[in-house]
């Protein structure tokens, strides 16, 4: 009976160490996964813009259109899915128009334009879009030959709005149109006045970068 039992202790102490010596099945832990943090267009930024603009009225003096490129800077800030923000620009411009009135053959030139905006939009992740308004002025030269040239800065509002999409968390484009009236001006020779009236329908492209 001793020998029964022995025999019966030695395999199992042998079934122990060979199981122990097995490869185990547990599978390895699985590696840990961090969720890249929300995008936000909080923060300042610069860019480069460029497009078109014209009017649909100029008066005595006609309207002025063609192309323009400058510089841009701004600041938002984003309160859940709001954004509210700043931004001024510097276009320099080659709007022209030539023509005659009463008082003679003019040159109708725009040379350069600025703004400066409050900006709100609503984000819908990396898209954002946007009202905007503020101010706005143009350097205007109208040129009669053999009487005159007058050149004025003139200033009014601005208002309009856009697309902006992130394409990385530094690097945006966006799509706007702005409509500018300026208002009116008179020029006379003594005799004959004559109006100029600058309303611009401006359609700009851009590039920001925001740090």
């Amino acid at each position: 009976m001793k020998k029964v039992l022995l025999a019966a202790l030695m395999a199992g102490v042998a079934s122990s160490a060979m199981a122990a010596d097995l490869p185990t099945r547990k599978a390895p832990p699985a590696p840990a996964y961090y969720a890249p943090p929300a995008f936000s267009w909080t923060g300042f930024y610069v860019g480069v813009n460029g497009g078109w603009a014209g009017g649909s009225s100029g008066a005595d003096f006609g309207s002025p259109d063609g192309g323009l490129v400058g510089g841009t800077v701004g600041y938002n800030y984003q309160i859940g899915q709001f954004v509210v923000g700043l931004e001024g620009d510097w276009d320099w411009a080659d709007l022209k128009k030539s023509g005659s009135n009463l008082i003679g053959s003019y040159d109708n030139k725009v040379d350069q334009m600025v703004t400066a905006r409050a900006r709100a939009g609503y984000a819908i992740d990396r898209a954002l879009l946007f009202v905007t308004a503020g101010y706005a002025g143009a350097e205007d030269k109208i040129s009669i030959p053999g009487f005159a040239s007058s050149t004025d800065w003139r200033s009014g509002g601005v208002f309009g709005g856009g697309i902006e999409y992130a394409f990385t968390n530094n690097i945006s484009a966006k799509a706007e149109y702005l409509y500018a009236p300026f208002g009116d001006k008179s020029y006379s020779d003594g005799v004959i006045n004559a109006k100029s009236r600058l309303d611009l329908n401006i359609v700009r492209v851009g590039l920001n970068y925001k740090f």
